[in-house]
């Protein structure tokens, strides 16, 4: 491991002289006076007064040498829709979706916010937020109404792009009501949504705000748009993330070490090289699709595949049929769809010419050991873990195979990245952990290139979330348990918090539990998270309701259940869906009031909760037990 060592503690010990080096991989307009300013911590500013551009990185700088190569490969076994984009295509589409912008209003450091499915026009409007020097918010598609308006009232967007409709799983998802109901709901509903007509809803709205997009784009076919250039730590983009309050964190990412950190990344972590083409399963409205569909791929001179569908539509085998088609050879996904792939016909994989596939990597939550041995056997590839999260932007653990191609350990997402100094510590002391000691994954000062700035308009929640809650430490929590061996292999545990990771997407339990609580049969609930052999972890609820008559006998709690269900799908969602509602007459609690959610979730998967001296009802244990129970 020493190349692997050396490598890790040069970018630790001498950060400045490490980055500087890394910077080389982008173009900068004006040169960056500073690598690091860490005047004011826990707060870092790389490459200051640097002036570059995410979209001239991504795209422009490619045309002199590979304008002809595809950029952009789009399929969706949804609509059965293939499209490809060489770099001059795709330059000119991000130009007049530019233009389009501009003409509606957006200038430098405007907010747009994006509730798009999986479309190229996604990526051209993200790429000319980007060009203008506005910076995006994405959504997921997935997410309903209230949670839309949530983050429009945080971001204060100028103006929201949209679709008149998704499409999963055969089943058509109207956009429209849901942006209409958001813009009601908001306070800072901005004057335009630019609306993408796919011609899927049945039906559209008629509403003064939407302007549609294809008229405009004609109007602009010709544009121009030249690229902004911003100072390296000007602003990105926002993503959302779930927290442990009902809130959403708004997680701000800068302009030039965010291009950096990824530019690196694809050489040392995934071995990408200009040619490459690049398959990452996951979805813009999440971080894995910002950096690893979008930006990364593009700023290596790759050509990315863009995918709309599921893994198992038409059939099991349409990931490994792309594989074969478009030579692709990096692929990129979460445990959970190699868990659903696990279950269909194996020829389905052994049908398809996988030559061209190098390595697959996994990220999103933790692998199992099964899941790992089954996936590295049947493709006989490299099966490459890593872990990060929305906050980093990129990993902070894994094989880098750039630098040193290290054993994988089976459930193991790796060692330290490069610019992580990554350690385990007590929760309760904040002392270093030993070799196969449990303690939280936290990260030093400086966070490294490309992590997060701040929480978009609150300094204040940054320190104190992040950076505030390890004893007597000024370290970055990741709010992750983890074991480290004598190697340096980290192994996840799970969370500290009470975000769960279901599929890969983190979901807070307080949102769950205020959406199952406006429903006005409830009185109390509990949401955890709890092990599920597909999706990593589920949600439960535990409810006790108003009157407890109202769930009696099955038919009558079995059709409340459904409706507390339908209740969290209206204000969050169908991702944020609990797997069952079990209804209780009370909840385990300390004698202060604090729901005893670990003892909860602990009783769930049939686990001993622990001694627990400070419980108010003993009672409320077997509750539980009983309500699972019964439902098994």
């Amino acid at each position: 491991m020493s190349r692997y060592r050396d490598f890790h503690r040069e970018s630790i010990a001498h950060p400045e002289d490490f980055w500087r080096r890394e910077a080389a991989r982008i173009h900068w307009e004006t040169p960056f006076d500073a690598v690091l300013d860490r005047s004011n911590p826990p707060f870092a500013r790389w490459f200051c007064g640097g002036r570059t551009n995410l979209c001239f990185n991504a795209v422009d700088r490619h045309l002199a040498s590979r304008a002809a190569q595809n950029a952009l490969v789009y399929v969706s076994t949804e609509t059965g829709i293939e499209r490809r984009y060489t770099y001059a295509d795709l330059h000119a589409e991000v130009n007049r979706m530019a233009a389009v912008m501009q003409s509606l209003g957006v200038t430098r450091g405007a907010r747009v916010l994006i509730y798009l499915p999986m479309i190229p026009e996604a990526v051209f409007a993200m790429l000319a937020c980007a060009r203008l020097g506005a910076i995006h918010s994405v959504v997921f598609g997935g997410f309903a109404a209230p949670s839309l308006a949530a983050r429009i009232d945080d971001a204060k967007p100028v103006l929201i792009v949209s679709a008149d409709a998704g499409a999963r799983g055969g089943k058509v998802i109207d956009y429209a009501p849901l942006v209409d109901e958001a813009m009601a709901r908001a306070q800072h509903a901005p004057p335009h949504v630019l609306l993408i007509d796919r011609q899927l809803a049945p039906t559209r709205l008629k509403a003064n705000y939407i302007v549609d997009y294809e008229p405009l784009r004609e109007q602009h076919y010709e544009a121009q748009v030249p690229c902004v250039w911003l100072e390296s730590n000007e602003p990105s983009y926002i993503l959302y993330t779930s927290g442990t309050t009902g809130k959403p964190k708004g997680v701000l990412r800068d302009v030039g070490g965010y291009a950096v950190a990824l530019a690196a990344s694809m050489e040392y972590i995934f071995e990408g090289r200009a040619g490459d083409t690049m398959f990452t399963a996951s979805d813009i409205g999440w971080v894995v699709g910002h950096s690893y569909i979008i930006y990364a791929p593009l700023l290596a001179g790759m050509t990315t595949v863009m995918y709309e569908g599921t893994p198992i539509r038409p059939d099991g085998g349409i990931w490994w049929r792309l594989v074969e088609q478009f030579g692709i050879n990096l692929m990129f996904t979460a445990p959970t769809a190699i868990r659903v792939l696990k279950k269909q016909d194996p020829a389905l994989l052994r049908s398809a010419d996988l030559s061209s596939l190098r390595t697959l990597f996994l990220a999103g939550e933790p692998l199992d050991e099964p899941t790992a041995a089954w996936i590295s056997q049947a493709l006989g590839k490299p099966v490459v873990d890593n872990y990060w999260q929305t906050e980093t932007g990129w990993p902070m653990l894994a094989i880098q195979r750039g630098v040193e191609a290290l054993p994988q350990k089976l459930g193991s997402p790796g060692v330290p990245v490069y610019g992580y100094d990554l350690k385990l510590r007590s929760e309760h002391t904040g002392e270093l952990c030993a070799a196969g000691e449990k303690g939280v994954i936290t990260l030093g000062y400086p966070l490294p290139p490309g992590c997060m700035q701040t929480v978009w308009g609150d300094d204040a929640r940054f320190v104190k979330t992040y950076w505030e809650s390890v004893p007597g430490h000024e370290v970055y929590s990741t709010f992750d348990w983890g074991v480290q061996d004598a190697e340096g292999y980290v192994t996840i545990l799970g969370r500290t918090d009470d975000v769960i990771n279901v599929a890969g997407h983190r979901l807070g339990t307080r949102e769950i539990e205020e959406a199952i609580s406006s429903h006005a049969a409830v009185a109390e609930v509990a949401v955890v998270g709890v092990n599920d052999a597909v999706k990593g972890q589920a949600a439960l609820a535990f409810v006790v309701l108003r009157d407890a008559a109202s769930a009696a006998d099955p038919q009558a709690a079995q059709t409340l259940e459904a409706a507390i269900a339908a209740t969290v799908d209206r204000q969050l969602g169908a991702i944020a869906r609990p797997a069952r509602v079990h209804f209780v007459a009370l909840l385990p609690k300390t004698r202060s009031g604090k729901l005893l959610r670990r003892a909860i979730a602990a009783l769930a998967e049939g686990r001993d909760p622990g001694d627990l001296p400070t419980i108010e009802d003993p009672s409320a244990l077997q509750q539980v037990r009983d309500a699972v129970a019964g439902a098994s």
